[in-house]
């Protein structure tokens, strides 16, 4: 019998070989009953994740790996399970969690997220929302006749909330990249004469002709206004101190907070032109004590603005004969007359109550009148130059 000798791994042929199959460095790879490969992977919190879909081959599922690799080295992954959180529970906390918030401001996000983020983003995931939504979102809203100033508000807040998401690692970009969305372009307010204003002075209750004169000639705010108290005014020396505003707030009514900013507490020099109807009104309607409210309604208590609007204001304006305005043009009228007098940019900063130039800016445009007059001073100043000596010669020897 003849004994073949067995083969040794050196001469057995190559392609019999079975190689083990390389085990990698990060991440897992496996083919499942489908066909299809899944991919795994242990993130940097420890938690071993799959990936969110299937591949078709390995090679697919070997580049995905090496992708979330490089995010994990770069410090760039974000945890998907992070972005699972519905905006609408996210938005929520986001408001509860902003320290220093004016009760205003807090009733404002509320209603914006209640009436036009909601329907839209409530159940939304943060990760599900894409940049194509934010769009359509936006472009349903105007279409339905929401206002451009409404809508701004709206995509500020929600660009504002997503941003704190991408802080906060739970999705990687913002979606809200539409380039001025959150611009608000109001309409130029109406602006008043001061004959119109003293015609619905004229015209109006007795008890709220100084509340008329002081929202012009003062430039307060409504708040601001039915917020003073007999302490905040010094008649003697001509000035209106602002310390407090007086909102209304739903589900707690009328309640006193802090001015809308820092810049908001300050002192306003009033014209002389209105103190004798401002000591007036103290002597027959303002509450007693220091703390007494300057302006109280005909039942000695704060002035709603609702009820004011409804029951005086209209019916002043159609008495006074004077254009459909809300009462807080009357402040616009205010810093308008301000800067045609010739206040300077810090000058109506300080009246309006605010700490940055920008609604100031709005006050220093040129009217008619105003190029009229610095016409005029050129005019005059140019004649003085030519009537003298130096003057009418130079004329003559540039003809």
């Amino acid at each position: 019998m003849v004994r073949t000798a067995l083969a040794t791994p050196e001469e057995e042929p190559r392609r019999t070989r079975k190689r083990k199959p390389q085990k990698r460095r990060f991440g897992r790879v496996r083919q499942l009953p489908s066909g299809r490969f899944q991919a795994r992977y242990a993130g940097p919190d420890g938690v071993d994740r799959p990936a969110p879909e299937t591949f078709a081959t390995k090679t697919d599922a070997e580049v995905w790996l090496t992708r979330i690799e490089a995010r994990i080295l770069e410090d760039e992954w974000i945890d998907p399970d992070a972005g699972k959180i519905a905006f609408g529970k996210y938005a929520r906390d986001w408001i509860a969690e902003r320290p220093g918030l004016r009760p205003r401001t807090v009733e404002l996000y509320g209603y914006l997220l209640r009436k036009h983020l909601g329907p839209t983003f409530e159940d939304r995931s943060l990760a599900e929302i894409k940049e194509p939504h934010v769009r359509r979102w936006r472009k349903q809203l105007l279409d339905q006749g929401v206002s451009a100033v409404t809508v701004a508000k709206a995509y500020r807040l929600l660009k504002a909330v997503l941003t704190t998401a991408v802080d906060d690692q739970a999705i990687k970009r913002n979606p809200c990249r539409i380039k001025g969305a959150g611009q608000e372009e109001s309409p130029e307010r109406p602006v008043l004469t001061v004959a119109q204003v003293y015609r619905i002075v004229e015209v109006i209750e007795h008890r709220y002709r100084a509340l008329v004169l002081l929202g012009t000639f003062a430039s307060l705010r409504w708040g601001e206004i039915t917020g003073l108290q007999r302490q905040d005014l010094d008649l003697d020396a001509g000035t209106v101190r602002v310390d407090r505003q007086l909102i209304q707030i739903t589900g707690k009514g009328l309640i006193f907070t802090p001015p809308k900013s820092r810049a908001g507490k300050r002192t306003v020099v009033i014209p002389d032109l209105i103190i004798d109807e401002l000591r007036a009104h103290v002597k027959d309607f303002t509450q007693d004590g220091p703390e007494g409210l300057v302006f109280a309604g005909p039942d000695d208590g704060p002035i709603r603005n609702t009820n004011f609007n409804r029951r005086v204001w209209g019916k002043a304006l159609k008495d006074a004969g004077v254009p459909k305005i809300h009462f807080h043009d009357l402040r616009h009228t205010g810093n308008t007359l301000a800067a045609n007098a010739g206040a300077s940019i810090r000058d109506l900063m300080t009246r309006m109550g605010h700490a940055s130039t920008r609604a100031a800016m709005i006050y220093q445009h040129s009217t008619d009148e105003r190029q009229r007059e610095v016409a005029q001073k050129l005019n005059k100043l140019a004649r003085g130059a030519l009537d003298g000596p130096s003057g009418t010669q130079r004329a003559r020897d540039e003809k």
